[in-house]
């Protein structure tokens, strides 16, 4: 795969139809993951190929180790990718994206990343550095400069390399200003509520630790519109890769794979200007609020809701524990009662439509999404995708058995063993802390929400306390299916009572 072999591509993959050559930077973005690549970068491959938004391609930027593959793979291939989608019903199309026109590994090229950066035809600078990236604590939403790569950016000398997005970010707007140029806007596109205020927040408060006049210009001058973005995008497997070759005869090292579906709900403020992303499918709005709530609260915690137990339960992928019909029961259950309430109307949307396309989306074969991605990193996953719907619901009196089901098979599964004794890998920035905790509550049920910085007061609430330490005191003696079911045939028995009380 690269520029010289697009003329032989299989005639049946659609391939750019513009001059690669004609497009220049005008987005950075940070993290080039499967995300982006079969979100962002497509949409602006789509409208590449309806002849806009030539001064709009985009520089990837990687900060990790793990991006550095990433880099090189893509360097190689003259940042050229094949994505593929594949359809419930088995169908399968591919294309060849050509948006991303430069990727640099910010490590080995850091001088490269800033020049990027400050550039003033660079006027977006975009995110997906997971909901976990913008260094806020969990309860307080407080930034924390303790994390070591931050407070080394903040001792950093004159001439020495920032590690981290907002050393590089805050750093390229303070050259920007000196040489009298407008800041670019900050675009952040990952799971988290209000997304750019919660970037707003987090880039200020480090500009502020660097320079308080800095910190306010950030605060005050850049903008940060906020974005709902949602495709179902799996990790490249091996077979992934081995696919495209047999199909189409594509020698890609680092295609996508995902879903059909795809939405991109954006708030409309870029005063330094921005792609007609619009005429690709992007939905403008001044309020993203409702369905961000709608994405994070329902499809999000949705899955959350069957991760955990379908592990538990003997299931490798998400599909698998979808067409459970135990577990999706449950997850039906969670959406309907617990994460719909808590929304506002959606313009557009009939939410008991979207929850059963959910239900749909999630049973798809054909993506082959791991129940251990889902899994992976959930300390900065719950804190933002369920625990809200749970505080809500508590607040004003209504249903939170399921959601605390939830936190139940998070804690067993977080023991590390599964119910045959098997050992499961907890992948999480908190590892050891979450395992120590789960292994007390055989003895001290609450021991794992009483995590107060992930949790808050949650485990000090005596009805939430009650029903979470009956579930998990049934996921230690019955087992998660049995628990699973048995708490739906409750919830059903409730609400069958509650009917014939109002009747």
């Amino acid at each position: 795969m690269n520029s010289a072999s697009l003329a032989d591509v299989d005639e049946r993959v659609a391939t750019p139809t513009y001059d690669r050559s004609q497009v220049a930077v005008g987005i950075a973005h940070f993290g080039v993951g499967g995300f982006h690549r079969s979100h962002q970068a497509m949409y602006l491959d789509r409208l590449l190929n309806k002849g806009e938004g030539f001064d709009w391609g985009i520089c990837g930027i990687g900060l990790m180790p793990s991006d550095q593959l990433m880099s090189d793979v893509l360097s190689r291939q003259d940042n050229l990718y094949t994505l593929v989608t594949r359809a419930t019903n088995g169908q399968r199309e591919a294309r060849v994206i050509g948006s991303i026109v430069r990727c640099l590994y910010a490590p080995d090229q850091p001088d490269d990343v800033l020049d990027v950066l400050v550039d003033e035809r660079t006027r977006i600078v975009s995110l997906t550095i997971t909901e976990g990236g913008y260094n806020l604590d969990p309860v307080t939403g407080r930034f924390d400069p303790t994390a070591p790569d931050v407070a080394q950016d903040l001792r950093r000398e004159p001439g020495h390399a920032p590690r981290t997005v907002f050393g590089y970010v805050v750093e390229a707007l303070r050259r920007r200003w000196e040489a009298g140029r407008p800041p670019f806007t900050i675009m952040s596109c990952d799971n988290i509520q209000s997304n750019g205020d919660v970037a707003r927040t987090a880039f200020s408060a480090f500009a502020a630790l660097v320079d308080a006049e800095l910190g306010e210009r950030v605060r005050t001058e850049v903008a940060f519109p906020s974005s709902m973005v949602d495709r179902i995008t799996p990790i490249t497997t091996p077979d992934d890769i081995a696919e495209l070759t047999e199909a189409y005869g594509i020698d890609d090292a680092w295609p996508v794979v995902c879903e059909p579906f795809e939405q991109w709900v954006l708030e409309d403020v870029f005063p330094a200007g921005r792609p007609p992303w619009e005429a690709a499918g992007v939905q403008l709005t001044d309020d993203v609020e409702p369905y961000e709530l709608m994405k994070l609260r329902l499809l999000n915690a949705g899955h959350q809701a069957i991760a955990y137990a379908g592990r538990l339960a003997g299931h490798t992928f998400v599909h698998e524990a979808a067409r459970d019909p135990a577990l999706a029961e449950f997850l039906l259950g969670y959406m309907t009662h617990e994460g719909a309430p808590t929304l506002r109307p959606v313009p557009g949307i009939e939410l008991d439509a979207y929850i059963h396309s959910l239900l749909e989306r999630f049973a798809n074969p054909s993506i082959r999404d791991t129940i251990a991605r889902l899994c992976a990193f959930t300390s900065d996953r719950i804190p933002k995708f369920l625990l809200p719907v749970i505080n809500d619901n508590l607040a004003h009196g209504r249903e939170f058995a399921r959601s605390a089901a939830v936190l139940a098979c998070w804690a067993r599964y977080a023991e590390a063993i599964d119910e045959n004794g098997g050992s499961i890998d907890v992948q999480d920035a908190l590892r050891d802390e979450l395992i120590a905790r789960a292994r007390q509550q055989r003895d001290n049920p609450l021991a794992f929400i009483e995590n107060e910085s992930l949790f808050g007061a949650l485990s000090r609430n005596p009805d939430f306390a009650r029903r979470y330490r009956s579930t998990l005191e049934s996921l230690h003696t019955v087992g998660t299916r049995r628990t699973i079911q048995d708490l739906n045939a409750s919830l059903t028995a409730d609400s069958a009572d509650a009917r014939s009380g109002q009747s």
